[in-house]
């Protein structure tokens, strides 16, 4: 979750106003179901600008969030013959998959390592789509390699087949510059999908694809069918935050904001846990904390809440649920730093070895 507290109310009252003001009456038509051409021209640039994305107006169609995006997507390539989905191993399991079935199409997990999602098990999957997050993968937090991103897309163009970029938290890097989207390298083959509901706020409800040329017009017409379009006085208070800069200031208090934060989660486990270990921290705001082995990751997570402290297990995030090796994926977006300090004190003992959790604390 982002900081919801650092929501900018005073620019997004005066983006609203703003465009309340120059917006056209005819604007208060349906529109385009494309959404706003004022808001896709500002977002096309951006892109362009940020992520190095092959974005033109035509091709960039407004949705109500990541979600209504995939499932558009997703609709789209079951019509054109599409009959299997791989996603990422570990991600998001349970939604990515009903957001597959519900589509008519078959999951398949496919595993992740070091480098990013397995191309030579996609490969074997038999898929003709995949969902990935090449620039921050979720939940592990690793970049996709460079020679994986030109396999995968190799891959799509053997096999007639489509890549789902999700591009949910790009604007957050520590290291260097945001890393280029899939989108830039191959938008014939690429289905890249943004939203500000990391970057902003969930409510907002505003996301954005970029499309293939082939799949734009289905695209057009499946959005059509599910709501003739989103919001458009929302859309264009987006286009006027952007556009006045607003939104890159926004954007650069964030980074300082995690930036800290993460800091204070690598220091205190650094203090009452030094056995662990935190990869993941490149970008985002999340890590991925190593127990040591042999720790039981379901009792240390039930201990840990025994003392009001909520931690979150790598095994909700892999298709098999398996515990092993046991991991945590901790989030510090919407947790402030004292908070962040104070919790890993609370668990320091539990985290740095999980193999004797007190059954006190287990049992509550």
């Amino acid at each position: 979750m982002p900081d919801l507290a650092s929501f900018p109310r005073a620019d997004w009252l005066w983006a609203v106003r703003e465009a309340a003001r120059r917006m056209p009456t005819a604007d208060l038509d349906y529109g385009d179901p494309r959404g706003s051409l004022d808001l896709r021209t500002v977002v096309a640039a951006y892109l362009r600008r940020i992520r190095a994305a092959a974005a033109e107006p035509d091709r960039t169609l407004i949705c109500s969030g990541y979600a209504q995006g995939l499932a558009l997507a997703l609709q789209v390539l079951a019509r054109a013959g599409v009959r299997a989905v791989a996603h990422e191993d570990p991600g998001s399991p349970a939604s990515t998959s009903a957001a597959i079935r519900a589509a008519g199409l078959t999951p398949v997990p496919v595993p992740v390592d070091a480098r990013g999602v397995d191309v030579a098990a996609l490969e074997a999957s038999g898929a003709r789509a995949v969902i990935v997050t090449p620039a921050h993968q979720w939940p592990t937090g690793v970049l996709l390699a460079p020679e994986r991103r030109h396999a995968l897309l190799a891959w799509a163009l053997r096999h007639d087949a489509y890549v789902v970029e999700d591009d949910y938290d790009a604007e957050f890097r520590y290291d260097r510059e945001p890393v280029g989207s899939l989108q830039g390298l191959a938008s014939d083959r690429v289905v890249s999908i943004g939203t500000v509901s990391k970057s902003l706020a969930p409510a907002l409800r505003i996301g954005w694809v970029l499309s293939p040329p082939a799949l734009t017009a289905p695209l057009t017409e499946a959005k059509r069918s599910a709501d003739r379009g989103t919001p458009t006085l929302d859309q264009l208070a987006l286009a006027r935050l952007i556009e006045s800069g607003r939104y890159d200031r926004h954007l650069r208090r964030m980074r300082t904001l995690y930036g800290a934060r993460c800091r204070t989660l690598r220091a205190a486990l650094a203090e009452h846990a030094p056995q662990v270990r935190l990869t993941g921290l490149a970008a985002g705001f999340h890590a991925v904390a190593h127990l040591p082995g042999g720790s039981d990751e379901l009792a240390v997570i039930a201990a840990a809440r025994a003392r009001r402290v909520g931690l979150y297990g790598m095994s909700a995030c892999r298709a098999s649920g398996g515990t092993g090796p046991p991991q945590l994926v901790l989030g510090f977006g919407d947790v402030p730093e004292r908070a962040i300090a104070e919790g890993i004190a609370a668990v320091g003992d539990l985290l740095g070895d999980g193999r004797r959790v007190p059954e006190a604390d287990v049992s509550g």
